[in-house]
């Protein structure tokens, strides 16, 4: 089989290649996965370069999220979709502890199935650990990664009012369009008096993905009391945090991986977040964007089309 493989950190397009190898054979309780789908996702990158949260095994594959189908289990039958996470996925065949596997909903293509749960999900638990109400107000950066389009969309659901920063102006309408209140170019306007003319107090809370110099200006943006929860670091630069504003405003700062949200939610809030996520993935109350396709040996041109400016959606390993 083929898989895509780094033995040593760096830049995903210096270090990664193509190789073939023996299929795995699954370990008691594992499926054997025909993997079908993957998406490219920023933690992925990271994870190439040595920069996210768990350390590679070198060598290894790369990828975290994809879809496929059972070939061999004791849980589930030959052919049944799923979808999963796990550490590398850009391989053909993979093996997985069926308790890790996710029945993909009849309806739901693999296209979707393999982006539906990382980025939806993180989107979800984040509001679910914000506890925004109706007219509450909420300042996110990324807006216009798949992240942040999930997030306009169920808090738009929820009657939270969202602001979301960008970098480019292209895509300012699809995020209105999406539901949120404004959208703020961060490379042509000021963030902190954009959101003051919207929120004169602050907003209620903000939602992190970039870090930085960005970071640190959305934190300013906060009310009195307010709370900032980070996730992600795209910027690759550690937010500098203000002192000052911190005690003086009383404002939080929390850390928020989905791992550890997911490990705390216990059997019912699992199902209840996979059945609210799913329902409205399948009855397209929120739409995943998708750029474009490309079969596993391209992953080169999937990085470049990856590392595009102004790309609009996924980019996917077929």
């Amino acid at each position: 089989m083929k898989q895509v493989v780094f033995y040593e950190t760096g830049l995903p397009e210096k270090v990664l290649q193509l190789e073939e190898i023996e299929k795995p054979t699954p370990a008691a309780k594992e499926a054997l996965i025909r993997i079908t789908a993957r998406n490219i996702n920023p933690s992925d990158i990271m994870f190439v370069q040595g920069l996210y949260g768990i350390t590679p095994k070198l060598p290894s594959s790369a990828g975290f999220e994809a879809a496929g189908v059972v070939e061999q289990s004791e849980t589930f039958p030959a052919g049944t979709r799923v979808m999963f996470t796990s550490i590398g996925t850009w391989k053909e065949y993979t093996c997985v502890p069926d308790a890790g596997l996710i029945p993909i909903p009849e309806g739901m293509s693999d296209e979707v199935a393999c982006q539906a749960f990382v980025n939806p999900v993180t989107a979800y638990g984040m509001l679910e650990t914000s506890g925004l109400q109706k007219g509450g107000s909420l300042l996110i950066t990324a807006g216009a990664s798949a992240w942040g389009k999930v997030v306009i969309q169920l808090a738009a659901m929820r009657g939270i009012h969202v602001i979301a920063t960008l970098r480019s102006s292209d895509q300012k309408q699809a995020l209105l369009d999406l539901g949120a209140t404004a959208v703020i170019d961060v490379s042509t306007d000021s963030l902190s008096k954009k959101v003051r003319e919207l929120f004169p107090e602050g907003v209620d809370y903000v939602f992190d993905a970039v870090g930085g110099d960005q970071g640190a200006k959305a934190l300013a943006c906060l009310k009195s009391g307010g709370k900032m929860l980070v996730f992600g670091l795209l910027s690759l630069e550690p937010i500098p945090l203000n002192s000052g504003i911190l005690i003086f405003k009383n404002l939080s700062v929390e850390g928020w991986w989905l791992s550890s949200w997911w490990e705390k939610l216990g059997t019912q809030g699992i199902q209840k977040a996979i059945k609210e996520v799913f329902s409205l993935l399948l009855k397209q109350d929120i739409k995943v964007d998708i750029q474009a396709s490309y079969p596993l040996v391209d992953f080169k041109e999937a990085l470049e089309a990856y590392q595009k400016p102004g790309r609009s959606g996924k980019i996917l390993l077929m």
